[in-house]
């Protein structure tokens, strides 16, 4: 079982992200992990924060000679815009110069849409900094290092993964469009907005520009795809060891994630149960499935087919035209703080959750294989399929079978 930890502020001088229980042998390097840091600032739409914030990777503990080994795995990711925030979020007691002014001045006006207020309220702070610096998405730049760690580790069984955008707003990808696989990770991160779908990139392009000129924030939906994992990842047999059920909370765990669906999810709530699931039949390669509304879980497990699961992201909640708000201090009518943020950080999203789905299929995978190096996973994985009688095998879903399905109907 994997255990996940990270640390640090928005504006201070790092992130920590600790993962403890990943098998030896599993390749890994900085810069494998530095390309993804990277792929979390891409997107049109973002702020010159991703411009000049740079990420100063580096690997503390748990890799040699790029190969994990069995112990805890440290990253240290440093913050370049440190120096300009020693004053303001030094660790140490200090006097600021001036709390009347620039960064040092109290953020006293909550923004509507964060955790400003509640934070406020629940930890004693008479202003946000305190809750803002561990709030923000910059925290994510660790989780999205630490998926690094988790998606070279289900590379080596096999597993690979890919995240698209869905939609931006109100534009949204046809039904009908095509998939992307792992193959296409380069073409989707050469896209504006990560989709998959060329004419509907360009009316999101478009959608995004309309919004910047408005002086306003978009949200959208990501999907998350993972392909070659085996059949029966997670468990009916308790509520919280759903495969599903842990890949929702995972989700919504990001920041700005407001709703989570697998596979159809909430289209299917408006479908007859006879056009609702996935019907089996058989192939020469084994049993394949009808279609995949179901997005590779039923009972809580995972199918064996290709996992589909999305998230939805709220609009940005720092928006250039300011919303209304209170300013705690006097009590009076104010216009929310406005630091600098992105008009639409969706294609990010989709990185950081791709991230979140390979943290949790990688410890769902040693929940149900173990192994205290990487080849000892792989053996109990490829012993665990062979014993699967023939006639229970799963075959994936392709064209061929379906026409083949088709034609049998």
């Amino acid at each position: 079982m994997l255990r996940v930890l990270t640390a640090g502020e928005s504006h201070g001088p790092e992130l920590i992200a600790v993962m403890e229980g990943l098998p030896s042998g599993v390749p890994l390097s900085s810069e494998a992990i530095q390309a993804d840091l990277a792929r979390r600032k891409l997107g049109y739409g973002r702020g010159s924060r991703m411009k000049f914030e740079q990420d100063e990777l580096s690997i503390s503990g748990g890799v040699v000679h790029g190969r994990t080994l069995g112990s805890p795995i440290a990253l240290r990711i440093g913050n370049t815009e440190w120096p300009k925030w020693t004053e303001v979020m030094n660790p140490e007691p200090v006097e600021l110069t001036d709390r009347s002014r620039g960064r040092g001045a109290p953020l006293t006006r909550p923004r509507p849409g964060h955790a400003d207020l509640v934070g406020m309220q629940k930890y004693d702070f008479d202003e946000a900094r305190p809750i803002l610096e561990r709030a923000s998405a910059r925290e994510t730049a660790a989780r999205v290092a630490l998926g690094a760690v988790a998606r070279a580790f289900l590379g080596e069984l096999g597993i690979r993964l890919v995240s698209h955008t869905l939609s931006i707003g109100p534009v949204r990808v046809p039904d009908d469009a095509p998939l992307p696989t792992p193959d296409d990770v380069a073409a989707l991160d050469a896209d504006p907005l990560r989709c998959f779908h060329a004419g509907t990139s360009e009316r999101m392009v478009e959608e995004v520009d309309a919004a910047r000129k408005d002086g306003d924030t978009l949200g959208g939906i990501v999907e998350v795809l993972a392909y070659g994992l085996p059949p029966g990842l997670g468990s009916h047999v308790h509520w919280d060891r759903r495969l599903d059920g842990r890949l929702a909370q995972a989700l919504m765990s990001i920041q700005a994630i407001k709703g989570v669906e697998v596979g159809d999810g909430f289209e299917t709530t408006r479908r007859r149960g006879s056009a609702a699931h996935d019907e089996l039949f058989a192939t020469d390669d084994g049993i394949a499935r009808a279609s995949d509304r179901a997005g590779g879980t039923e009972g809580g497990m995972s199918t064996g087919t290709v996992l589909r699961v999305r998230a939805g992201m709220k609009p940005i909640a720092t928006v250039p035209r300011a919303l209304r708000t209170i300013d705690v201090t006097s009590g009076e009518a104010a216009s929310a703080h406005h630091q600098r943020s992105d008009v639409c950080a969706v294609p990010a999203a989709g990185v950081v959750a791709e991230a979140m789905v390979a943290i949790e299929l990688a410890n769902s995978v040693l929940e149900k294989f173990g192994g205290d190096s990487v080849g000892e996973t792989r053996r109990n994985l490829q012993s665990y399929l062979a014993a699967i009688p023939e006639e229970l095998r799963t075959a994936p879903v392709s064209e061929a079978a379906l026409i083949t399905h088709d034609e049998q109907v």
